[in-house]
């Protein structure tokens, strides 16, 4: 790819492509002892699944991420690229492509996660003269925190230095540790419950714990910040003083592995697409409704169309540009 080509990019997502192996339990999950499952592999990796959802619904996107000299690696890979531009993404020779894999209940609901993401390890700081030609000419990046510390530091520092608007994905709560103390220049932080908590240092328990997480949180320099609530939905608050709830329809679910990370690309299409906060929460929430109603991490039916009609059966009453 040439560096005219690359000034076409919506979005360059920086981090995890991971494989994800899914095992559900066919009766409650019994521990010490052996439980009937049937069992699942999928493409993962929060930042390889946010492009791909990205890419589904229409934004050009390309991936920078560190995979396996493995047939695993090589899969993955493959079924990505109808939808984003992999060429960034690094082949690591003698190391093994990362494994998610997560045991989920008879209702479709994680009890425990295990990742193996050793090969993160191996990332330098040399890798931005890889991918700078990507950043710059990327619309926004959006960071998850699976790369070593000192790596998304650099990310952060260069958006913020080059004014390139950035999300950060907080991926989980021990990983989120990674961050720096200032996140000045960061546009978005999206986060769950327990990452919530990791980054304010807080106890939440309550409404209103919530938000005070997410001020902590909007005083480290974030400008907007997602805190989700699983059923319960999410919140969002901003330094422009934007600050709401929203409580999605009750659907079936399937499976909730994976909805955050579609969240997360239908709120940024909807900022890409100039909508306000609550909006862009909207249309990430319509991205996790398609989600959590397949056993797939990436539901293969997500398409704008699809994301059309579910936004206008829940949240039809139109959006308001920013």
């Amino acid at each position: 790819m040439n560096k005219q080509e690359a000034i076409i990019f919506d979005i360059l997502c920086i981090g995890g492509a991971n494989v994800d192996r899914k095992i559900q339990a066919l009766k409650q999950l019994e521990y010490g002892t052996s439980n009937p499952a049937i069992s699942s592999m999928s493409r993962g990796g929060v930042a390889r699944n946010i492009a791909e959802n990205s890419g589904r619904i229409g934004l050009k996107t390309s991936l920078f991420a560190y995979v396996g000299s493995d047939p695993e690696g090589e899969w993955l890979l493959e079924n990505t690229k109808n939808f984003v531009e992999v060429s960034p993404t690094q082949i690591i020779q003698g190391k093994s492509t990362g494994t998610y894999t997560a045991v989920i209940d008879p209702l479709g609901e994680m009890e425990i996660a295990l990742a193996d993401m050793a090969i993160y390890d191996e990332v330098k700081e040399s890798i931005f003269e890889d991918i700078w030609t990507y950043i710059e000419k990327s619309k926004m990046i959006l960071l998850d925190t699976n790369f070593p510390k000192t790596i998304i530091q650099q990310v952060i520092t260069d958006c913020k230095n080059f004014m390139k608007p950035i999300c950060i994905a907080t991926v989980s709560a021990p990983k989120s540790e990674k961050l720096p103390a200032s996140l000045e220049g960061v546009t978005w932080l999206v986060a769950n419950h327990k990452e919530a908590e990791a980054l304010s240092n807080l106890e939440i328990k309550s409404e209103g714990d919530f938000y005070q997480a997410a001020e902590v949180i909007l005083k480290k320099g974030v400008e907007k910040v997602v805190i989700t609530r699983g059923e319960k939905g999410l919140i969002y608050y901003t330094k422009a003083g934007e600050a709401g709830a929203l409580l999605p329809p009750t659907v079936p679910i399937v499976d909730v592995t994976g909805a955050g990370d579609s969240l997360i690309a239908g709120i940024l299409f909807g900022y890409l697409k100039g909508l306000n906060t609550e909006d862009s929460c909207k249309i990430g929430l319509s991205c996790s409704l398609i989600t959590i109603n397949s056993n797939e991490t990436v539901n293969p039916k997500l398409n704008q169309k699809t994301l059309l009609e579910t936004y206008q059966k829940y949240f039809s009453k139109g959006v308001t540009k920013r």
